[in-house]
């Protein structure tokens, strides 16, 4: 089938909701060629539905390599950076997009979001610890005391160093660790058959490990990763086409028991201790009759 008609098939399963198939026929389509601008862009689209946002971000970027001036595909490549929480490259995006979009409202209501995310995450400032006087009153003596006697304060569990996130694919789990600018050879990644460690160690900085046991068995040969110039992107081979509904094993539904059934000819019967006496009891009364 020609690119074209692949195509148009893919935006009648978008407009019908089947975002996966839409995706399916798209990349079908790319496959067949030519590859467009427009067939990347509206596989990006796809991919946002499904929640695929790295996948969608990498779409957009072909498309805009190969039409620059394709506001629509700064559009959604914006869209899918602000799920990723990717505020300022989301930004730069948008701009560059609105300067090709004619006005186009839907820039301007992605930008003031962006604006207001970096806004909060420049307010998330540290609290400094304020240090005590030298010299304490009779009142300062009391709060102390008072201090003393209360609760301690639980502090949160802190923020892991760096997210991560995933998704599945027909035969892969495509786990992201979002690490900017983190060197290729300070990244160590070990894969087991339902084990994965992610290490992470920049000269300086805290080391980052990642250790979980992963919802499903993968195979190990068949894993691999990469260091990209934000991220870290690791993909495992699935072992088993299972859907994985979390990437840790602890999240994973527990398996009901079944019941194993026996056909019921072949099974015992029950024997009861009464039984026997029973018939004794009736044998020995009819002799007794036959006596009077």
């Amino acid at each position: 089938m020609a690119a074209s008609d692949l195509g148009s098939k893919a935006k009648e399963a978008f407009v019908d909701d089947d975002f996966e198939l839409a995706t399916e026929l798209y990349t079908q389509a790319i496959d067949a060629g030519p590859a467009t601008a427009d067939l990347y862009a509206d596989r990006a689209q796809a991919h946002i539905k499904l929640g695929n946002y790295t996948e969608a971000v990498a779409d957009a970027n072909k498309a805009i390599e190969l039409d620059p001036t394709m506001h629509k595909a700064y559009y959604r490549k914006g869209a899918a950076c602000i799920k990723l929480e990717e505020y300022q490259t989301a930004k730069a995006a948008l701009e560059l997009g609105l300067s090709y979009a004619n006005g186009d409202s839907r820039f301007t209501r992605l930008l003031k979001e962006c604006e207001e995310r970096i806004a909060e995450e420049a307010s998330q400032a540290p609290v400094k610890n304020v240090e005590a006087p030298a010299t304490a009153t009779v009142e300062d003596n009391a709060d102390i005391a008072n201090m003393e006697n209360a609760q301690p304060v639980v502090e949160p569990p802190s923020k892991p160093k760096y997210r991560h996130d995933f998704y599945n694919s027909a035969t892969d789990v495509v786990l992201t660790i979002f690490a900017k600018g983190v060197p290729a050879d300070s990244v160590v990644v070990d894969f087991g058959e339902q084990m994965l460690s992610v290490s992470i160690e920049v000269p300086g900085e805290e080391p980052y490990h990642f250790q979980p046991r992963l919802f499903a068995k993968i195979i190990p040969e068949k894993s691999k990763y990469q260091v990209l110039s934000t991220k870290v992107e690791i993909r495992l081979a699935k072992a088993e086409q299972l859907t994985w509904t979390t990437l840790d094993y602890s999240g994973r539904p527990k398996a009901l028991p079944q019941k194993i059934s026996t056909p019921a000819e072949t099974a015992p019967r029950p024997s009861y201790p009464s039984s026997k006496s029973k018939k004794d009891w009736d044998k020995l009364e009819a002799e007794v009759k036959k006596m009077v």
